[in-house]
C-alpha cells in the first residue's frame, strides 16, 4: 500500500514538472566538440527523464541475469521447504487421528525435505508415531532430547509428564511439573500439577509461594486465584490449629476475605476463637456464616460451641439459629435434637417432623426413631422410623470424587485434585452381587423385599440393633429385622368360624407417609420363644 501510493506521488510531481515547464517555453543551446545544437526546455527535460530511465532499466537488466543462479537455487529451496512443512502438518495430523503408518511415512518424508536441526517439530512427530506404535522407550528418549534443547524444552517436559503420569511414576512426574513450573511458569499445566504435589504433601507454604499474587489475568481467571489462594490458607490454617490458634486464625480470616461464604475457613477462624476461650467473636463468625449459608456444620459448631453448657443452653442456642433462618431444615433438626437432650419430646418430635417434611433424609427419620425410643420405646413404632431411614436419601457430607470425609479437606484422597470436596448428598453407588451370609446381605435383603403379605402363623422375631454412638458425622443405625418362621405340630382341632376367619385373612401393607402410623404394630403379647413354649399373633 505504501509503495503504490510512493508511486502516485512521483508521477503527479513528474507531471507537475512538466506541466511547469510547458508554461514557461525557452530554447536551450548546447555546444560541445565545437557542434551546437538548439532545442526547446520541453525537449531537453523529455531527453533527461528518458536517458535516466533507460540507466535504470538496463541495472535492473543486469542485475537480474547477475542474480538468477541464486533465485533460482532459492525457488527451488522454498518449494522443498513448503513441501516438508506440508508432510510435516500431514504427519501431525495423522498421529492426532491415531494413523501409525501414515504418521510413519509423513516422517519419513519430511526427514527428507526438512532438517530436524532447524525443524524441533520433526522431533514431536517422531515421538507420537513411536507412542501410536507401542514404543515408549524410544518415544521417551525423544521427550528427554526436547527437553534439553531450549526451543522445545517446555514441549519435552510436558511429554515425560504424560508419559510419567501413564507408568505410574508419580514421583518423576512430580520432578518433570516442579522443573516446568519452575522455567515457564505461565504453563497451566505445570503450575496445577506442581501445585497439586506440594498439596498432597502438606507443604502449604510452598504451594502459596507457587500461586503467586495473581495480580494479572482476567476477572474470571482473579477470581479462580482467589478460590484456590483461600483452600491452601485454609488447609494451612487447619494443619496449624492445634499447635499455633493464633497463626490458624489469621489464616483462616485472610481466606474468609477471599471468600467471605467459605465454610472451612469460618470453622477453623471460629474454632481457634474458642481455643481461645472468645465465645463472642466465634458466635459473631458462625452467626454470619449461618445467615449465608445454612450450613450443617456451622449450626452444629454453634449450639456445641462450649462443651461445660447445659442442654437447655444448647437448645436456647439452636431456636436462635432457628430465628435467623426459618423454616430452614438445618436448624429444625438442631432444634430437634437439642430438645431431645433436654427430654422435651413434644418439642423434639415437632421439629423432627418438620425436617423430614422439609428434607426427608437419614438422619431426620433416625432422630425421630431415638425420639421414640426415649419417650414411648414401641419397637414397633422405631422399626418404622429405621424403615423410613433405610429409603430416605443420604444426609449431605463432604464429597470429593465419590469419598465422603467427616471433614472438609484441601486435596482429593483419590486424584489429588485441589479443591474437590463440595458439601452435597453422596451419589448411591451401585452394588456388585451380595455374598450370602454378609451383614451387606441382610441390608440388601431388606430394600429388595416386597411389601409383606401379613399371615396368620407362628413366626418368630429375631431383631439384631446395632447402636453406633453418634459422633458429629451422626453415624447412622443400622437394624436388620430377619423373620423366621417356627416349626409347629400339625394339630387338626374342631374349627371354629373365628379361627377360619383368622387363618384366611391376609392384608397388604398400605404406604402410609412419614408422619402416619407405623406399618409394623410390633410384638404383643405372648411372644414365641425358640423352644416353641408359647405363641402369639400379629393381630
Amino acid at each position: 500500500m505504501i509503495r503504490i501510493l510512493v508511486f502516485a506521488l512521483f508521477v503527479l510531481a513528474l507531471a507537475a514538472g512538466f506541466a511547469w515547464l510547458a508554461d514557461r517555453p525557452g530554447e536551450l543551446s548546447i555546444i560541445w566538440q565545437g557542434q551546437r545544437a538548439d532545442m526547446s526546455l520541453m525537449v531537453a527535460a523529455t531527453l533527461v527523464v528518458s536517458l535516466v530511465a533507460a540507466v535504470m532499466f538496463s541495472w535492473w537488466i543486469v542485475r537480474v541475469i547477475w542474480t538468477s543462479p541464486h533465485s533460482i537455487q532459492r525457488y527451488f529451496r522454498a518449494r522443498k521447504r513448503d513441501r516438508g512443512y506440508q508432510a510435516l502438518s500431514t504427519g501431525l495430523i495423522a498421529a492426532g487421528a491415531g494413523d501409525a503408518a501414515g504418521a510413519r511415512k509423513m516422517l519419513g518424508r519430511t526427514k527428507g525435505l526438512l532438517s530436524a536441526d532447524q525443524e524441533p517439530l520433526i522431533h514431536l512427530l517422531e515421538a507420537q508415531a513411536a507412542m501410536i506404535e507401542g514404543r515408549y522407550d524410544d518415544a521417551r528418549k525423544k521427550f528427554e532430547l526436547m527437553a534439553d534443547d531450549p526451543e522445545t524444552r517446555e514441549l519435552g517436559l510436558r511429554g515425560l509428564y504424560l508419559e510419567a503420569r501413564r507408568l505410574g511414576a508419580n514421583e518423576a512426574a512430580r520432578q518433570y511439573a516442579e522443573r516446568a513450573a519452575e522455567k515457564a511458569p505461565q504453563l497451566p499445566w505445570a503450575t496445577e500439577a506442581a501445585l497439586e504435589y506440594r498439596s498432597a504433601a502438606g507443604d502449604w507454604d510452598e504451594a502459596l509461594k507457587l500461586l503467586g499474587d495473581g495480580r494479572s489475568g482476567s476477572p474470571e481467571e482473579k477470581k479462580a486465584h482467589a478460590r484456590r489462594k483461600a483452600v491452601l490458607l485454609t488447609a494451612r490454617a487447619a494443619a496449624k490449629l492445634d499447635a499455633d490458634p493464633k497463626g490458624a486464625r489469621d489464616d483462616a480470616h485472610q481466606a474468609l476475605k477471599l471468600d467471605e461464604n467459605f465454610v472451612p475457613a469460618g470453622l477453623i477462624e471460629a474454632k481457634a476463637y474458642l481455643r481461645e476461650d472468645n465465645l463472642r467473636k466465634a458466635a459473631t463468625i458462625l452467626e454470619k456464616l449461618w445467615k449465608a449459608t445454612a450450613h450443617g456444620d456451622v449450626a452444629k459448631l454453634y449450639v456445641r460451641a462450649r462443651s461445660g453448657d447445659s442442654a437447655s443452653d444448647r437448645l436456647k442456642r439452636a431456636e436462635k439459629l432457628e430465628a435467623l433462618r426459618p423454616n430452614n431444615a438445618e436448624a429444625l433438626y438442631a432444634v430437634a435434637e437439642a430438645a431431645l437432650e433436654t427430654r422435651d419430646f413434644a418439642l423434639a418430635r415437632t421439629k423432627a417432623e418438620a425436617t423430614a417434611r422439609l428434607s426427608p433424609r437419614e438422619s431426620a427419620f433416625l432422630l425421630l426413631a431415638d425420639i421414640e425410643d426415649a419417650e414411648t420405646g414401641d419397637q414397633g413404632r422405631i422399626r418404622h422410623w429405621m424403615n423410613q431411614a433405610l429409603k430416605a436419601p443420604r444426609d449431605p457430607a463432604w464429597t470429593a470424587d465419590g469419598v465422603t470425609a467427616p471433614e472438609w479437606h484441601a486435596v482429593s484422597p483419590v486424584t489429588g485434585r485441589l479443591d474437590a470436596f463440595e458439601w452435597k448428598t453422596p451419589v448411591s453407588e451401585l452394588q456388585g452381587p451380595v455374598e450370602e451370609g454378609s451383614s451387606d446381605a441382610v441390608d440388601e435383603a431388606i430394600r429388595t423385599l416386597p411389601p409383606l403379605a401379613i399371615e396368620a402363623k407362628p413366626v418368630a422375631v429375631v431383631e439384631e440393633v446395632v447402636t453406633v454412638e453418634k459422633a458429629e458425622a451422626e453415624a447412622p443405625v443400622v437394624v436388620a429385622t430377619v423373620v423366621e418362621p417356627i416349626p409347629v405340630k400339625t394339630v387338626t382341632p374342631a374349627k371354629t368360624p373365628e379361627k377360619v376367619k383368622a387363618e384366611t385373612v391376609e392384608e397388604k401393607e398400605e404406604e402410609r407417609p412419614f408422619y402416619g402410623l407405623p406399618d409394623d404394630p410390633g410384638v404383643k403379647e405372648g411372644v414365641v420363644k425358640r423352644d416353641g413354649t408359647s405363641g402369639f399373633r400379629l393381630f
